[in-house]
């Protein structure tokens, strides 16, 4: 087992740098295309109705796995044999992404609303492919023990782009114009460029093998009698949507994952949920809210999701998730002792303190064990596929949680998001001991 010591010099390692700012690059469109974009509408006198309308341009990140395989199976023409599969796809998708970013800043949302939103979803859709690849990359370049400290660097970089995209952008406005403001982002994708080419790319000896496969496969059709067109189509239909899914459906305790997938974070989704209109009954002024768990809280998320990487580095995945799980289910009860005490800014900062930061070691290992489930053969695809069952606890269960709170007070509620995690561990031990090889990396 590795020291502490030993396990943090991961974070110095040239890959793990890079993903940082690759995840500053996959983090940065978002709120263009949600926060900061809604607050551009209303300071242009967008009816409410119309802005309720954008969210659905955001549509492409929930259906990104509808391209992921696409992604993992065609090779780009030139590009490919130039600088390999996933940068070339990543270069491509960074591009138009920031052609995009750049048609959405300069359209005019009061006058062609219509205009604002096909480039709003142009942005969402590019974003939502630039996270595919980098998934991917991600996932491909790093080793099984070191996917925590990817993962960590990862999420760290795109919470940061997050912010220079909301508060820094809205900030920028009061002083420069929206045209202006979207220009200066969409030049912030340079960096994410300049990352993919100045690294390598990952070597990928499974999916090359597909390849092999693939082409075989569409040899013995042709000489079967079937058109070559046709026999094409059959073959990479096969290979990048049947066998990935193939793939994943016939390991030991595949629906056993899934299961704990949804679980895992859905005590911290349902307090996230109700976290604001919490702050706010018991009394917290909005400068208190901002500046306790906005401010002070990302920086506890950091720390969290770098300590969560050291973990995953020297306990391994599976040992990181239970104990990230334990710490966080604990940590949330400090909200129950929050709705007892009320109004008391320094429990608050103990509060989120202890929530932010047990959240981002537990995200760091989460994010680092869905990785680990993926077949480097099909990496998009899988990744893709999995990361929507994560977002099942925040956009369907979540949905509850008023109704909890209402029923239960704000004391029993959080005792409530506390206990719901312990399932998910319970899950999470039985697996280990019933599945020795399920939750392995499968490649």
């Amino acid at each position: 087992m590795r020291s502490w010591l030993d396990a943090s010099k991961i974070y110095f390692d040239r890959r793990i740098l890079a993903i940082l700012f690759l995840g500053f690059s996959s983090g940065l469109p978002l709120l263009l295309v949600y926060g900061t974009l809604s607050y551009w509408l209303g300071v242009e006198g967008v009816s409410l109705a119309t802005i309720g309308f954008f969210s659905l341009a955001r549509l492409p990140y929930t259906f990104k796995f509808l391209w992921a395989p696409l992604i993992d199976q065609v090779r780009l023409p030139v590009l490919h044999r130039l600088i390999g599969h996933r940068r070339s796809w990543a270069l491509l998708s960074q591009i138009f992404l920031m052609l995009s970013i750049l048609g959405l800043g300069h359209s005019n949302p009061a006058q062609t609303p219509e205009t604002t939103a096909l480039f709003a979803v142009f942005v969402a859709f590019f974003s939502a492919t630039q996270d595919i690849l980098i998934d991917a990359y991600r996932i491909e370049l790093l080793k099984d023990d070191e996917q925590g400290a990817g993962a960590a660097m990862y999420v760290n970089g795109y919470r940061l782009g997050m912010l220079i995209a909301g508060a820094v952008a809205i900030g920028l406005s009061d002083w420069i114009s929206w045209p202006l403001v979207y220009t200066i982002m969409a030049g912030l994708i340079i960096i994410g460029m300049i990352t993919v080419l100045l690294n390598r790319e990952p070597e990928n000896l499974a999916a090359q093998q597909q390849l092999e496969e693939r082409n075989l496969h569409s040899a013995q059709l042709i000489a079967d009698g079937k058109a070559p067109w046709l026999a094409a189509l059959i073959a990479n239909f096969k290979i990048a949507v049947i066998e990935p899914f193939k793939d994943f459906m016939t390991r030991a305790g595949w629906i056993w994952v899934l299961v704990f997938i949804v679980l895992y974070k859905m005590g911290e989704a349902m307090l996230g949920a109700m976290a604001n209109p919490f702050y706010y009954q018991i009394g917290f002024s909005a400068t208190e809210i901002a500046s306790v768990t906005k401010v002070f809280g990302l920086g506890a998320t950091i720390i969290g999701g770098m300590i969560g990487g050291i973990v995953v580095y020297r306990y391994g995945i599976l040992r990181a998730l239970l104990y990230c799980g334990i710490v966080q289910m604990l940590s949330t009860l400090l909200f129950a002792v929050q709705a007892e005490v009320g109004h008391n800014v320094p429990m608050l900062m103990a509060a989120i303190s202890g929530e932010n930061i047990t959240a981002g070691m537990a995200t760091t290992a989460f994010v680092a064990y869905l990785s680990s489930q993926c077949n480097s053969a099909y990496t998009a695809t899988q990744y893709a596929l999995l990361s929507s069952f994560m977002a099942v606890p925040r956009d369907m269960f979540a949905a509850l949680s008023g109704i909890m709170a209402d029923q239960l007070g704000w004391t029993f509620f959080f005792v409530a998001c506390s206990a719901i995690a312990l399932p998910a561990l319970l899950l999470l031990v039985w697996m280990q001991r019933r599945y020795d090889t399920a939750v392995d990396n499968p490649a």
